[in-house]
């Protein structure tokens, strides 16, 4: 029978593959947006300890479905000070395990119904008014389009059996020595590695095996090499990041390759017990089924998925008791102190549980704000063109929007029933400042933002650096947070003479000032101008209402005490 390659093979393949990583990307952020920071809470709450680590990180992968939003997490949990790097190993241990469980979801033979079931989440996706139901809905969605998406690649990669060529090829990649057993490995690790996704090259895998153009065995271990193939992405997702990243990168990596290192020696005898497990999951996967008169094999996918889940299983308790020499090697490994750059979206300040106490809780959010607007002022440095600024302005953007939304999360988890009225007006102040703070924030990254997308000549570069340099001695006034008499003035009308002496020089310049570039400068100008009044309205809010509370809070709350005076909030 004559195959039309383009319409039997190539479509459905290559829109089969971008609908499954699709379903993958929904799923992933559907569940992220409705539990990661429920879930970072809890791994900060119970991953104290090791064998606490192993479980939580495979509980909560196991939830996400990341175990790179996971190794970030874990990252900046370090970074903060939350939990040590001997339970963030042990953590990531168990992600590996987690990330698993979503290949053997993928082998549930749903088929065509994913389609059906994706587009009754669509809807409910689009009618839906609460962001808590569209997150569901898109999980949800992307869940059904994964085995939609598995099920296009299957039906296009059927009718490769029909063609000798392409058999002739396949039949080279057969896993029946070590040689070719480790060929195969390394082909499963160099896909992953180019599409960044060993969920998507198992996925590809499964729908081989199924159609049977790879034998059982062969696919199963191109599931092995796409373990090994994973590591490379955590080490490029490292490169620009801490230390602690690094380190969280190179315990994955280290994971990995020992354990298929250990694996690949012991493949043919895991392969007889897998064959002796899969008796209780349908029997013989190298048996073929009669679907509409082709044959299809079911049952590979099923024991992908089950090999995976037990190579993580496997891998873990055979290196868990090596935790603490993982941890001492990688304390001597990692980048000079020079890269070691801190992760603003991870909290350093506020801890768990203490915003119960007012005078603790006041002062964590009072020093989390203080380095929120650090962090601020650092698009001020890339403005400048600083060395040590960061690299790329919309990460940086991102990271301290994350942290401004912990702040007032936290700061609003400290109202309490009955409290005081005066101390629900000092947390309502504080809800306030932070808001200004925030929008201080945008501003700069708007500055920031605008003098990297244009280029600037001689002329205009001055301009820019002298209004640079107008807005970083107004922040002056503010930070730091806790200083009793800033060196300069907060307001903002004294300022506004400076800006107005550059718009003029602004405007008197001739063609020396492309007007693209005086454009941009004046756009610049008003976002100073902006600046310069938040600068002044935070300076306003904390004068408003006293931030000092009593020294011993937590006794006179039980006493229902209704003062706020006292002393200082500790810097």
């Amino acid at each position: 029978m004559q195959v039309d390659i383009f319409t039997q093979v190539i479509v459905p393949v290559i829109g089969g593959l971008g609908i499954f990583m699709l379903g993958l990307e929904f799923m992933s952020n559907g569940i992220q947006n409705l539990a990661v920071n429920k879930m970072r809470a809890l791994l900060a709450k119970i991953a104290g300890t090791p064998i606490k680590g192993v479980i939580a990180g495979t509980f909560i992968t196991g939830i996400i479905q990341s175990s790179t939003a996971m190794s970030v997490m874990v990252v900046g949990l370090v970074n903060a000070g939350v939990i040590g790097l001997r339970p963030a190993i042990s953590v990531i241990m168990g992600a590996n395990i987690g990330t698993t469980l979503g290949n053997g979801l993928i082998a549930l033979p749903l088929g065509p119904l994913g389609l059906l079931l994706a587009g009754i989440f669509a809807l409910i996706y689009i009618f839906g008014k609460t962001d808590k139901v569209k997150n569901i809905a898109l999980a949800c969605m992307g869940f059904a389009l994964i085995f939609y998406g598995l099920n296009l690649m299957t039906g296009g990669l059927r009718p490769l059996r029909s063609m000798p060529e392409v058999m002739g090829v396949i039949s080279a990649l057969k896993a029946d020595t070590y040689l070719t057993l480790l060929y195969c490995v390394l082909i499963a690790a160099g896909i992953t590695a180019m599409i960044h996704s060993s969920s998507a090259t198992i996925g590809i895998v499964m729908g081989l095996g199924a159609a049977g153009i790879l034998d059982w065995k062969t696919a199963v271990a191109f599931s092995l090499g796409a373990d090994l193939g994973t590591t490379v992405t955590s080490w490029m997702a490292s490169l620009n990041l801490s230390k602690n990243a690094k380190r969280a990168a190179y315990a994955h990596i280290s994971f990995n390759i020992i354990g298929v290192a250990i694996t690949i020696p012991l493949f043919f005898v895991s392969m007889d017990v897998l064959t002796w497990a899969m008796q209780w999951f349908g029997g013989n996967p190298g048996i073929p089924v009669i679907k509409d008169g082709k044959e299809t094999y079911p049952l590979i996918p099923v024991a992908i998925g089950l090999y995976s889940t037990f190579f993580n299983i496997f891998n873990t308790v055979l290196l868990f008791p090596f935790v603490g020499v993982f941890e001492r090697v990688l304390l001597k490994v990692g980048a000079s102190h020079l890269d070691d750059v801190e992760d603003y979206s991870q909290p350093r300040f506020l801890v768990p549980g203490a915003a119960a106490d007012p005078a603790v809780g006041v002062a964590a959010v009072q020093r989390e704000t203080g380095r929120y607007l650090e962090a601020a002022r650092l698009f001020l440095d890339i403005a400048k063109g600083a060395e040590n600024a960061p690299d790329k302005v919309e990460e940086h953007y991102a990271a301290i929007d994350i942290l401004n939304r912990e702040i007032r999360s936290y700061t609003s988890g400290m109202f309490a029933a009955e409290m005081p009225y005066a101390r629900a007006d000092l947390i309502a102040s504080l809800i306030e400042e932070e808001d200004y703070t925030a929008s201080l924030g945008e501003t700069l990254y708007q500055i920031a933002r605008r003098v990297e997308r244009q280029p600037l000549g001689e002329h205009a570069r001055v301009l820019v650096d002298q209004l640079v340099d107008q807005v970083s001695d107004a922040l002056r006034a503010i930070i730091p947070i806790d200083q009793a008499n800033p060196p300069v003035t907060a307001e903002a009308e004294p300022r506004l003479a400076g800006l107005l002496q550059l718009r003029e020089r602004c405007l008197r310049l001739g063609a020396e000032l492309p007007w693209i570039e005086r454009g941009a400068i004046l756009a610049l100008l008003g976002s100073a101008e902006r600046a310069f009044y938040l600068v002044e309205r935070i300076d306003a809010e904390r004068k408003t209402v006293s931030r000092n509370v009593p020294a011993s809070a937590s006794a006179q709350q039980q006493r229902g005490s209704e003062g706020l005076s006292g002393a200082a909030v500790p810097a």
